[in-house]
């Protein structure tokens, strides 16, 4: 089988190429540049807690130690703290509120990395596997489909051209694959403008996360929001207005000592001046994100990041979705419906996302109106903004899809749970074949489906027991006979689980169904439909090649072809 081609090395890329490889599929990056990163603080990402799990589930050692997971949020409004959530590392946390302290539980800590060191942490990762070959200043001009393939062709220091088995678009806003392809980007220009300072100070809030609205001195931005990096480094944002003048450095620094005057009691404290620039979001969604072997992912595909939205937190959820439906393809001639199911379940959530941002603009940036007096309202505003920064609500938490084409149909012996259908699942702790006991999350990202046996009691027990006791057997034996690859997992207890439920998960962690008790063709039926169906093509080689075996070449002729 040939590589699977990825067009553009930023960290979606970089992503996608280490999940293939965990699964068993090799791939050539394809780098419009020279392979380095340039080092910008001031650029920096904001990952959730499950895709920060992700990446590190890849290799990838920086974001320990580069990132910083924050310890707290804060929202000001004015001179007054209006609300703070206490996170904690991944286990949730409280919030505090200072209107309602019966407030629910805050989301697990975001992780704030810069973008450099997050791609760098990456590439570091793929110079380890022998799967991925990284192909550094090679521009892509032409892309040709046929039956068996892709073939792609690239200049640089020497033209080439590279056969494929498929080609995954992960080259930016400007995409050449969605340009080559004709496929239409619409969406809003500059629909938010933020300055941006990279500073090492001291700020009262060590850890913590700070978003400032409607600060009270005089020139000051609509909306202010700082948070921590690693080594007393804190990114913040000013919001500017749509259509304002450009930022000047004296402009810059202005902002900067009025900003850390306000909240440092009317002093400006000592700060090194480290980075800068003015990022400007865009809100843009591309009409299609598969045209037969050729696929869009990232900034390819969408563009979004006002009021708290993270644009690559989104496209690392198209590599968590992407990534096991083509490795099953790649393995198994996967059906229509499989690869289909991205598009459809990805561009849903993200447009999803996109109309939550958009219908919230018109209300958080409409001025001081009448809106801002009514009872309840600065406070709502409030809230929105906090969850699209810290990952909850229709702004930040993690997408569900609840009408995947690849759902099964509803049957009698399915249970409901504390999940419902189509979510990611919580992050238990189960027992693995091995007898060793691990968190869910990290049995994801392996191309396999995961079966859930919902069993009290089985932590006192000794495993010998208990694997050969009660539904056990049959259990494993309904697996085997599964039409996937599939991994028997068992735990304690799940949220709103009855004792011996069955839950089978994606491998991307989403709840295919939930059954009471072992139902050997419910249950074939549902990982039937979570692989979409039986392969439409014949099956290539079932086994995937070594590591030592894989060997992608390339030709300066058109008739290139790998391995």
């Amino acid at each position: 089988m040939d590589p699977v081609i990825i067009v553009g090395a930023g960290p979606v890329g970089l992503a996608l190429s280490l999940a293939l490889a965990a699964q068993g599929v090799p791939s050539v990056v394809l780098d419009e540049g020279a392979g380095k990163e340039e080092s910008r603080p001031a650029r920096s990402v904001v990952l959730r807690a499950d895709m920060a799990a992700m990446v590190e589930r890849l290799g990838c050692t920086t974001l320990r130690d580069e990132g910083v997971r924050w310890i707290g949020w804060r929202g000001m409004r004015r001179r007054q703290e209006v609300r703070r959530l206490t996170l904690d590392l991944g286990l949730g946390g409280t919030e505090e509120w200072s209107e309602d302290p019966d407030a629910p539980a805050s989301p697990a800590s975001p992780l704030h990395i810069p973008q450099h060191a997050l791609a760098r942490g990456l590439r570091d990762a793929i110079s380890r596997q022998k799967l991925i070959r990284l192909v550094t200043e090679s521009r892509l001009d032409t892309i040709e489909q046929d039956r068996d393939g892709i073939v792609a062709h690239t200049r640089g220091p020497a033209g080439t051209w590279w056969r494929g088995s498929h080609l995954v678009g992960c080259d930016g806003a400007r995409s050449t694959v969605r340009k080559l392809l004709g496929i239409r980007f619409p969406g809003r220009t500059a629909v938010e403008r933020h300055a941006v300072a990279a500073l090492r100070t001291e700020l009262p809030w060590p850890g913590e996360a700070l978003l400032h609205r409607q600060p009270p001195w005089r020139g000051a931005a609509e909306e202010i929001t700082a948070r921590p990096l690693p080594d007393g480094v804190w990114r913040i944002d000013w919001l500017l207005p749509p259509r304002g003048d450009l930022v000047t450095p004296d402009a810059l620094v202005a902002r900067i000592r009025e900003t850390l005057a306000g909240w440092c009691e009317g002093v400006t404290p000592p700060y090194e001046l480290i980075d800068t620039g003015v990022h400007t979001v865009h809100h843009r969604l591309a009409r299609r994100w598969r045209v037969d072997r050729v696929l869009l992912a990232g900034d390819a595909a969408h563009l979004l990041g006002a009021v708290g939205t993270q644009g690559l937190d989104e496209g690392l959820r198209d590599v968590d979705n992407l990534a096991w439906k083509l490795a099953h393809a790649w393995h198994h001639g996967g059906s229509e419906r499989l690869l289909d199911s991205y598009q459809s379940e990805r561009r849903t959530a993200v447009a999803t996302r996109l109309r939550a941002a958009d219908q919230s603009l018109p209300v958080l940036r409409g001025g001081r109106g009448l809106r801002t007096y009514l009872p309840g309202a600065t406070r709502g505003h409030d809230a929105l903004l906090t969850d699209g920064h810290v990952g909850r609500g229709p702004l930040g938490a993690p997408p569900a899809y609840p009408h995947s084409p690849l759902a099964p149909p509803y049957t009698e012996g399915q249970t409901p749970v504390g999940t419902p259908a189509g979510a990611p699942v919580e992050d238990v702790r189960v027992t693995a074949p091995d007898g060793t006991t691990v968190r869910l999350r990290d049995r994801l990202g392996q191309g396999r489906l995961l079966v859930l046996l919902v069993a009290p009691g089985t932590g006192v027990w000794d495993r010998r027991h208990w694997r050969s006791a009660g539904v056990m057997p049959r259990l494993e034996e309904a697996v085997e006979a599964l039409p996937a690859k599939a991994e028997v997992l068992v735990t304690e207890a799940y949220p709103g689980a009855p004792a011996h439920a069955v839950l089978l998960v994606r491998p991307d962690g989403h709840l295919v169904a939930a059954f009471s008790g072992v139902r050997p063709e419910e249950l074939y039926a549902a990982a039937d439909a979570a692989r979409g169906g039986p392969a439409t093509e014949e099956d290539p080689a079932e086994t995937a090649p070594s590591e030592e075996a894989v060997e992608v070449s390339v030709s300066s002729d058109r008739t290139a072809d790998t391995h």
